[in-house]
């Protein structure tokens, strides 16, 4: 089972898509409603949490007692004729890094300096945990463009499964997310982390929601990434698994909810396995793709943030 939100006359709603079916149910009218309340997915959750039971037999019922059907095109990212928009409007959403070995061996090259602080993260106990969105302000839904910081000139995706998770840390949904980075910034000084990860349209979510079946196992995750220059022309393409982790999904939610709350909706991005090589920088007109079987494709046109002055050096300058 699957979700997507959508916007009708500025009205944040909800559908569930049954497994191998390309029409859906808007279940909006079925949820808690008032200025204190989530919204769209996170109030399902929210629910589904208050009523102890798990969210895919909540919204299960759901679609069966809703009369209201909506057709979806999931190759445009349309319901109801209407663009899908981020699978969930978080109330945090928060990215782990370091946590596969190719990620690990790109950040030692990138920031020589520094190798052995991402060697030491990549063997820690504790992984590396960041803030990278709080209330979807600085995420973006299926086919929103994404945005490269007007002071970088090193700016490349990172394709990463996410989970999004309850109040209480349950995994209860994954989704696929873009946490676009500036690797020049980044590969500067470790303690330039969040310039480089945290900005305007710096993160993409969607296409939908695969709901955790009752039992929470979720198994395994083949993603791919394609880049396409504005021409259509391939720049660049990788695949990973999530069998290449080194850390599992519910460690990671175990981590970040040590001191610290989280609420119904909470995004956490696990890490990419996918690094483009040195020579690979996102340009304005770039088309991003993120791909996974099982929860869909979420596209991502790239534009270059208009509010900062664009940097002089070019980006083999900013890798040297």
């Amino acid at each position: 089972m699957r979700t997507v939100e959508f916007r009708r006359d500025g009205e944040l709603r909800l559908a569930v898509i049954p497994e191998h079916a390309e029409a859906a149910t808007d279940v909006t009218a079925q949820l808690p409603t008032g200025a204190a309340e989530p919204a769209g997915l996170a109030a399902a959750i929210r629910l589904a949490r208050t009523e102890h039971v798990p969210l895919c037999d909540l919204l299960a019922g759901m679609a069966e007692r809703s009369g209201e059907g909506v057709d979806v095109d999931a190759a445009r990212g349309w319901v109801g004729g209407l663009p899908v928009s981020a699978p969930v409007v978080a109330p945090e959403t928060w990215a782990a890094g370091v946590t596969y070995r190719r990620s690990r061996e790109a950040r030692e090259a990138e920031s020589e300096h520094a190798a052995d602080v991402y060697a030491q993260i990549y063997d820690a106990e504790r992984p590396e945990i960041f803030l990278k969105d709080v209330g979807g302000r600085r995420s973006v839904g299926p086919h929103a463009p994404v945005a490269i910081r007007g002071d970088s000139a090193w700016t490349v995706p990172e394709p990463e499964l996410a989970l999004i998770l309850d109040a209480d840390g349950a995994i209860v949904a994954v989704t696929l997310g873009d946490d676009v980075t500036a690797r020049d910034i980044e590969a500067r000084n470790p303690l330039y982390l969040p310039q480089a990860k945290i900005y305007d349209s710096a993160c993409s979510l969607g296409p939908c929601a695969l709901i955790a079946p009752a039992g929470g196992e979720l198994g395994e995750f083949e993603l791919e990434l394609t880049v396409r220059d504005a021409a259509g022309e391939l720049v660049y393409t990788g695949t990973a698994t999530t069998a290449s982790m080194v850390r599992g999904f519910e460690q990671l939610s175990r981590w970040l909810r040590r001191s610290n709350t989280v609420g119904d909706g909470t995004v956490l991005l696990t890490g990419t396995g996918i690094v483009p090589p040195d020579d690979v920088a996102l340009q304005p007109g770039h088309i991003v793709a993120i791909s996974c079987p099982r929860i869909g494709t979420l596209t991502n046109e790239v534009f270059r943030h208009p509010t900062a002055e664009a940097v002089s050096v070019s980006a083999a300058e900013a890798r040297a």
